[in-house]
């Protein structure tokens, strides 16, 4: 039930909705979360059965007509959490002791819907994805991996993974757009499983929009765990081969490789074109591309007062693409020296190199080794806790600005405005 915390709508004072309230069904479907709120509030008229605070229970016709109910409700913070046991999981591979909600493993259909998160499916009842459609939450974000039943069931240790094909068809028919993504595993799920992967899903397209394909992401802590090789640059050329195979073969870019395949195999990032509405971006889907596109937009050319140089933090990974950008802005603007500092990811192992996975720590000590050779430093908020600005090991920017001893530290919040914060750094 939804527990109202204050109704400030004259529809909802119409209908004698108030603080304590308790909404038990719309149209006789019964209240999960605000989703169920949302939905029926865009609509002009349904039925409601509520609960007062003395108890009693009464079924009522609202016929609001644009109007909202303009209700807020008591919160219910609870996360559906994750019920596999996956061979390339991420939070399996981190160190004790960090802060709880790094081991949280969410698969929750809703945080997929308002949030982007990617879900399995394989928690979702029957009855959830009637729901799933009847509310018509869309679009959602699912992690396939493979549409082989039995691999999948392997790949995600669930015996009931083997589903998945099914609920996207499901989804499918009542127009949800789902964006799936494959988390490859080498010599598991690559090769011929991904071309059937590929086009088991585009099969379904436009609904199932797009399969990003992702690698997987390996730490040094990973005793007693499937062993699984590090991606490379022969696996990494023959996963864009495959991809751009296909592509061409659908008329369409389905398959979207992650930006780390480029640039393991050295190849350049496609063009900005190709990733459409950057559906994936947040997956590591062209946002090379991106960020080199609006630094050039952002190009000027410029004077300095005096000397000044400045310190790019970045993961090894990105660090050509970074160091591109740090020549281009030197070029333009006199008195600046810019440079990317790439910094070794000694936390979870060298087998990591994204920017956004770097500590506090790392970036310190890679900083300290240059300390003569910078007056400005420029971290990328990537690398800092969503609203705080704290690095995955617990260092905040204060502490790190206290240790480099003067000298001054700017947060890279926005890529359009990099170039900016280099020429103010």
């Amino acid at each position: 039930m939804l527990e109202i915390l204050s109704a400030k709508g004259a529809a909802a004072k119409k209908y004698g909705l108030k603080k304590g309230v308790k909404i038990i069904s719309f149209d006789g479907f019964g209240t999960v979360d605000d989703l169920d709120y949302l939905f029926y509030d865009s609509k002009p008229t349904f039925t409601m059965r509520v609960v007062g605070k003395d108890g009693v229970e009464r079924t009522f016709s609202v016929d609001k007509g644009e109007e909202s109910l303009n209700l807020t409700f008591k919160k219910n913070d609870v996360i559906r959490t994750c019920t596999n046991k996956c061979v390339f999981c991420f939070v399996d591979q981190m160190p004790a002791h960090m802060r709880d909600s790094l081991y949280i493993k969410d698969d929750d259909y809703v945080m997929s819907f308002m949030c982007g998160n990617f879900i399995t499916m394989t928690n979702v009842s029957d009855e959830e994805l009637d729901r799933i459609i009847r509310l018509h939450l869309s679009p959602m974000y699912v992690s396939v991996h493979t549409t082989d039943g039995e691999l999948r069931k392997k790949m995600l240790g669930n015996r009931f993974a083997d589903k998945i094909t099914a609920q996207l068809k499901k989804l499918a028919a009542a127009k949800i757009t789902v964006h799936c993504q494959a988390v490859i595993v080498p010599a598991m799920n690559d090769g011929a499983q991904l071309e059937k992967t590929a086009r088991d899903l585009f099969a379904l397209y436009p609904a199932v929009a797009d399969l990003a394909v992702v690698p997987t992401g390996l730490t040094k802590y990973r005793d007693n765990l499937t062993q699984i090789d590090d991606l490379t640059c022969e696996t990494a050329c023959e996963i864009l081969k495959l991809c751009a195979e296909l592509n061409k073969e659908f008329g369409v870019n389905f398959l979207l490789p992650a930006d780390e395949y480029y640039i393991k195999s050295g190849k350049n990032p496609e063009p900005v074109d190709f990733y459409g509405d950057f559906p994936q971006i947040e997956n590591g889907i062209g946002m090379t591309s991106k960020f080199l596109a609006e630094f050039d937009a952002a190009l000027y050319a410029a004077k300095l007062k005096k000397p000044r140089s400045i310190a790019v933090i970045t993961g090894v990974s990105a660090y050509t693409n970074i160091q591109k950008c740090c020549e281009r802005a030197n070029a333009a603007v006199e008195n600046l020296h810019s440079f990317a500092l790439p910094v070794e990811n000694e936390f979870f192992g060298e087998s990591v190199t994204c920017t956004g996975l770097l500590t506090g720590g790392d970036i310190l000590n890679a900083l300290k080794k240059r300390a003569d050779s910078f007056d400005g430093v420029i971290i990328p908020a990537v690398c800092l806790k969503e609203f705080e600005d704290v690095f995955l090991d617990g260092m905040s920017v204060s502490q790190l600005k206290k240790s480099l001893k003067g000298k001054k530290v700017t947060i890279n919040r926005n890529t359009a405005d990099f170039f900016e914060n280099l020429i103010k750094g």
